[in-house]
């Protein structure tokens, strides 16, 4: 029979997080989704256009003009959140390179007299912005934790968190980059300008935030979560485009990585979006070169041009470019399952214990760093400064108080220069473009390389999943850069060829790592080219992302994936599981009753419905004259909820009330049934309703949807779940086969023309003639009106 269950179809594959925690303040419900103590938790969202009552007649009010409005108003959206996330991006980078500046401008000075000093120095300046970062997550945005990646990606998937998209978190994503990334933490603020770049979508979709009275009228346009998410998409791209600096890999990190539903429309508009990004990035940073920006340079935002490295290579070089593709795939599969293996960990024992322990693991964590970063160049010998090229920019060593490529650091000698403080103590951004760097072979020893890939990669595995807005991507470059530049030494070594530069497989290896753990291609390979502006390394770019894909799927998937999955989110994944080619839509809702309400309903058992199960959709019923029962449509939860609550439609008669003459069915408007963006909405608990209220009757037919998405029982489920993901569903009805056809919709039907005589459109049947159809759909209204009303429907909107 019928099912409105949207997790029966995919609890198979989610059984396996039944146990796994989301919250430190939340428990499991039965199917695996968070939630947290106020009955709140993962919620679908209604991609699923709700044809009713009120959705017609704004579409019928709707004429030529107010269709162009929207459109614009579309295109207008996306300007202004290319801008805003530019913007943010300019602001977040500004406040991490100056803190980080002054942080090492004060440690260099006071350590030309004491370097205990300077030690407790750094040290103090770094707890103070990780502190500052911790305190605003744990208390003012709890959702701003973490990159955001999987709660964008579950939610573009249709599947809404609650409170990651809020005018909060959005602030607390800013701030909490700005103290962790300025801290010195192993992490970026990559990952978190996605997410936020898709909070300033979601609040200029929703028209800003009521909860702290910055909401426009005139912005709230846009009232369904289909609009929402094209908007969301578009400032997930942006986000990419303002960190890297590269709106293309954007546009494709949007396509390959977070979304699940794509059209062509929409990829003019996110690339519309990155462009604007680029603009005002370009722009801010032209600004800052003259100086008016403090410490922030061309470091800013991470672009490591080695457009001037290594110009060719051979055949020979093949194989060891592979074997970086072998390694990145290795370490990025270990990464993400000890990553896994620490944040499950962290959130079933550690973060249980409140914010206070949450805060004091991060100023932990901050303690350790800070101390591997400036206690083991201590230990490490100085180098003297190799000859000096006479076209080379690069000045050996760096004066006190400066930091970049030849850092003098505990040296005894001037002309000599620590090549692990050169990567270790420094900004993440100088790190790379110092490992990034051409013609300086011999800079780094092996013995200071692996020391660093060893004890970063274990801060990296450390720092993951702690309360602060973390992101993967510039950690992950050094790693790989770090192994990469290992094995370039090893091949200048070995093949003793002068044009070949340690640099360009330090790219290579940046490139496997992040494909071997976050599991991108197209996207990636994108960036990284254009990050370092260097289109010769695209084949070489796209074979070790090929290979580091390869071996790390053998083990694990995605870091995304996994992390999606250890917090509850229910990712429909692009391809369904093997053994649901085997299994039927019926085998799939189980045993479980389906609620049902009748067309016209009591209040008190609506109330008693919706307080006895977290259903979120259901069946509606009516009776023929001959007293068989006839589905005809699906009424949600949030909609009941709305008519409860405003009480307009209640009436005193059991029977279907009739249109009011000359007036509207309803006395609602469209509106009123949206949900806010990333919120509980309308709770039961929150409606008041009198005795008198709880004996009166509602009429749902005006208010449910008559054309829901409906399968046969026998349906197998892989198509349902093709289905199911392909339109962002929220529920499919599970009918029995049809015993009738009434017609037969073929490519030609819905190849409409327009006809400049008339303004209906009629579609030609190219099954049934026009008085078969008449009478075929006469027949059939008594014995399966669903599956009736829905062909008939296609045929007249196409």
């Amino acid at each position: 029979m019928l099912s409105n269950h949207f997790q029966n179809g995919i609890e198979t594959a989610r059984l396996v997080w039944s146990r796994l925690p989301n919250s430190d303040d939340g428990a499991l419900d039965e199917v695996g989704l968070s939630k947290k103590s106020d009955g709140s938790g993962a919620e679908s969202l209604d991609y699923e256009v709700i044809e009713n009552n009120a959705y017609r007649e704004e579409q019928a009010q709707r004429g030529k003009f107010m269709v162009g409005y929207y459109v614009v108003v579309k295109w207008f959206f996306a300007l202004l959140i290319g801008v805003g996330t530019g913007l943010a991006a300019v602001f977040i980078n500004l406040s991490v390179e100056n803190f980080a500046g002054w942080k090492f401008q004060v440690t260099f000075s006071i350590i030309q007299k004491s370097y205990v000093a300077g030690f407790l120095i750094y040290i103090l300046f770094n707890l103070l912005l990780v502190f500052s970062s911790v305190y605003i997550v744990t208390q003012f945005a709890p959702a701003a934790a973490g990159s955001g990646i999987p709660e964008i990606k579950g939610y573009l998937n249709g599947v809404d968190t609650h409170g990651i998209l809020l005018f909060r978190t959005l602030i607390g994503k800013i701030f909490g980059s700005i103290g962790s990334v300025g801290g010195g933490l192993a992490l970026g603020k990559e990952g978190p300008l996605v997410h936020t770049g898709a909070c300033i979508a979601s609040l200029l979709g929703q028209g800003g935030s009521t909860k702290y009275h910055l909401s426009s009228r005139w912005l709230q346009v846009f009232k369904s979560d289909r609009d929402r998410r094209d908007l969301v998409t578009c400032g997930c791209a942006a986000g990419v485009a303002a960190a890297f600096r590269a709106p293309v890999g954007g546009v494709l990190f949007a396509l390959e990585e977070v979304t699940s539903w794509w059209r062509s429309q929409l990829m003019w508009r996110v690339f519309f979006t990155s462009a604007i990004v680029a603009v005002v990035v370009r722009t801010a940073m032209g600004w800052c070169k003259s100086g008016k920006c403090g410490h922030f340079g061309s470091g800013g935002f991470i672009i490591w041009d080695i457009s001037g490295g290594q110009e060719d290579y051979s055949f020979e070089e093949l194989l060891p470019m592979a074997i970086i593709g072998v390694i990145g795939g290795l370490l990025g599969a270990l990464f993400n399952q000890l990553t896994l293996y620490i944040t499950y960990w962290r959130r079933n024992y550690l973060h249980k214990r409140g914010s206070r322990v949450k805060m004091i693991e991060v100023c932990i964590v901050s303690l350790i760093t800070s101390v591997i970063s400036f206690g083991l160049p201590l230990l490490r010998k100085c180098s003297p400064c190799p000859e000096a090229e006479l076209n080379s920019s690069i000045e050996c060593p760096r004066p006190p108080g400066m930091y970049g490529n030849y850092v003098n650091f505990y040296c005894s000698k001037d002309n000599e220069y620590n090549d692990l403080a050169t990567i270790f103590f420094n900004t993440q951004d100088d790190a790379i473009r110092n490992l990034f760097s051409a013609k300086t072979i011999h800079e780094f020893s092996a013995q200071s390389l692996l020391t660093f890939l060893v004890m970063f990669y274990s801060l990296a595995v450390l720092t993951f999943g702690t309360a602060v807005p973390a992101g993967q991507f510039v950690p992950g470059i050094m790693i790989g850069s770090t192994y990469g530049r290992l094995v370039g030494m090893f091949v200048v070594s070995f093949y003793k060829k002068l044009n070949i530069e340690e640099g360009t497989y330090a790219l290579l290896g940046a490139a496997s790592f992040l494909g071997g753990s976050m599991r991108m291609t197209v996207s990636l390979c994108v960036i990284m080219v254009e990050i370092t502006n260097n289109l010769k390394l695209l084949p070489l770019i796209m074979l070790v992302l090929l290979i580091s894909k390869a071996v790390g799927d053998a083990f694990n998937e995605g870091l995304y994936e996994e992390q999606a999955r250890l917090r509850g989110i229910p990712l429909l994944e692009s391809r369904p599981k093997y053994q649901m080619r085997t299994m039927t839509a019926r085998e799939a809702c189980g045993n479980k009753k389906v609620v049902y309400l009748p067309r016209v309903v009591k209040v008190a058992d609506v109330v008693s419905i919706l307080q006895s199960n977290e259903h979120n959709g259901f069946p509606v019923i009516d009776h023929t004259r001959n007293g068989e029962s006839l589905v005809i449509g699906l009424v949600l939860r949030s909609h009941l909820l709305v008519l409860l609550q405003s009480k307009v439609d209640f009436q005193h008669s059991p029977l279907p009330s009739e249109p009011r003459g000359g007036g509207n069915p309803i006395g609602h408007n469209f509106s009123e049934f949206v949900k806010p963006v990333s919120s509980k909405g309308i709770s039961i608990d929150d409606i008041h309703l009198s005795s008198d209220d709880l004996e009166m009757y509602i009429d749902l037919a005006p208010f449910l949807n008559p054309s829901p998405y409906v399968v046969p029982e026998d349906m197998s489920l892989s198509k349902v779940y093709n289905l199911f993901r392909q339109l962002g569903l929220r529920h499919i009805l599970v009918v029995p086969r049809a015993s009738r056809v009434i017609g037969l919709i073929t490519r030609k039907d819905l190849l409409i023309e327009d006809n400049e005589n008339s303004d209906a459109v009629e579609l030609q049947s190219t099954s049934l003639g026009r008085q078969d159809r008449k009478v075929s759909t006469r027949e059939a209204d008594a014995e399966h009106p669903l599956l009736n009303g829905l062909l008939v429907k296609e045929h007249s909107s196409g």
